[in-house]
């Protein structure tokens, strides 16, 4: 009689980890259906590379398959596989070298020449370009934010939790950011029409 419960205690034990492994295949395929494209997104913002930003993304799974079974413990995921795609890309981001100011005269040219009005210039391309060529100037810590704030249009709070740093911090540079995006830009522009 013990031998045969104890068979029975074994069965059941099996078949408790096989189902607690099913569910946790499960809660990890339901994370990778429903943030894939952030944890892309993230990726690419900071590589700005379409292969590179894949291939982060598939690390970022990797190391989530690997810690799966915190999944289940984690408050909010989205913000948290944001954080590990965030650190996996920064781990692959090769420097990305200042942009001159000089090196930008043909984008605004097209803008300024441009007859369409102004809401439409910013949606346009080449604003786009230029203003994302203009941010991966800024210096890394002012430019991390601001990705992750403006692009991945994340909350004070969320990029402060996926960069580590506090959200007074986050707030202060991305007021010196887009600060000196302003500068540079009116530089630019009058720099232009001055010519």
């Amino acid at each position: 009689m013990f031998e045969g419960s104890r068979a029975v205690t074994g069965q059941v034990m099996v078949s408790e980890a096989a189902a607690a492994a099913r569910a946790d295949e499960n809660q990890l395929e339901l994370a990778v259906r429903e943030h894939a494209r952030l944890v892309y997104r993230v990726a690419h913002s900071v590589l700005r590379n379409h292969h590179d930003a894949e291939d982060a993304t598939q690390e970022t799974f990797i190391r989530v398959l690997r810690y799966r079974s915190k999944l289940a413990d984690v408050r909010d995921q989205r913000t948290w596989l944001a954080r590990i795609a965030w650190r996996v890309a920064v781990d692959r981001r090769k420097r990305v070298t200042e942009v001159r100011l000089d090196d930008s005269g043909g984008v605004v040219d097209q803008m300024l020449s441009h007859t369409a009005a102004a809401d439409e210039i910013v949606l346009s391309t080449e604003m786009k370009g230029f203003l994302e060529m203009l941010i991966a100037g800024l210096p890394g810590k002012l430019r991390d934010p601001l990705t992750l704030s403006t692009l991945e249009e994340m909350s004070p709070a969320n990029v402060a939790e996926v960069l580590g740093i506090n959200e007074a911090a986050v707030r202060s540079r991305l007021f010196r950011a887009r600060q000196i995006l302003r500068e540079k830009l009116r530089a630019l522009l009058e720099g232009k029409h001055g010519a």
